[in-house]
């Protein structure tokens, strides 16, 4: 058996593996089969039908390594997993540790069963890699970033729209927190790393930045209370509560709201408006 043939029956061994409530799918009533379908894989990986089968019949051309990364990530596969997918099609497997985007099939386990709770999983670099549907209804779609912008502390000091949704009185103490996240990931990774070069950047491009980063603070952690300004339903105080993946240093966060609070109260009618689709 080829690679690529060895390639089609892994990932057709793998899918028939999962069920939907796995990955966060509902099961319809009148499902019969156990594993997901050819087109559910597909819309989990963000690539056609079309595509995704062809891959699994041994059809058509080579995969890229970005579509292999989004079909690991959409069947749920662990690291070894997704490595070995990687030599089946030929290409070599990516790095491992935090640079990485894989996330773990444990938390994105936990992370699926969060349909109804505004939460996202980020990278050490506040970079945004899921949120769920009322995630994105708070906050805006995050992961729609790219580059150096993926990242909440870069954006922060390069772009006045990011701030937007967070309420004025929180956002001096936002920058510092930023800051000294960034000084501590690039202590840690080192001066090759994106977190020495995310510094280098915004030193020669904000001046609040190279004031604040010439305070020399690292241990500045984030308020347990976030509080957003969201442009239709006003202020929300929510809770975020965070989940570390220590092999790939992501962060689960979930917001919460105190139960009979206004808070609460807005965050049931962002649901609604997120449903309405407004």
């Amino acid at each position: 058996m080829t690679g690529r043939a060895e390639l089609a029956a892994f990932l057709r061994a793998r899918r028939e593996a999962l069920r939907p409530e796995d990955v966060g799918l509902g099961r319809g009533p009148r499902r019969r089969a156990e594993g997901l379908r050819r087109e559910e894989v597909a819309a989990l990986s963000h690539m056609s039908a079309d595509y995704y089968t062809r891959i699994e019949q041994n059809r058509g051309p080579q995969p890229s390594p970005a579509m292999l990364a989004a079909i690991a990530q959409g069947l749920h596969l662990s690291l070894d997993e997704r490595d070995h997918v990687f030599r089946l099609a030929g290409h070599r497997a990516p790095e491992r540790g935090p640079s990485g985007g894989h996330i773990s099939p444990g938390l994105l386990r936990i992370f699926d069963r969060l349909h109804d709770t505004p939460a996202e999983i980020v990278s050490e670099l506040g970079e945004t890699l899921r949120q769920t549907p009322l995630g994105v209804a708070l906050s805006g779609p995050l992961t729609d970033f790219q580059g150096e912008q993926r990242s909440i502390g870069f954006r922060w000091f390069t772009d006045p729209g990011a701030r937007l949704r967070y309420a004025p009185e929180d956002r001096d103490a936002l920058g510092r927190v930023f800051v000294a996240n960034l000084r501590r990931v690039a202590g840690l990774r080192g001066p090759a790393s994106r977190a020495a070069h995310y510094a280098e950047a915004l030193q020669e491009r904000s001046a609040e930045f190279r004031a604040l980063w010439d305070e020399g603070q690292v241990a500045t952690p984030p308020e347990a209370v976030k509080r957003f300004l969201h442009p239709e339903v006003g202020l929300i105080e929510l809770t975020c509560q965070r989940l570390i993946d220590p092999d790939q240093s992501h962060a689960l966060l979930v917001y919460t709201a105190a139960p009979g609070s206004e808070s609460q109260d807005k965050l049931d009618l962002l649901a609604v408006i997120a449903a309405a689709g407004v």
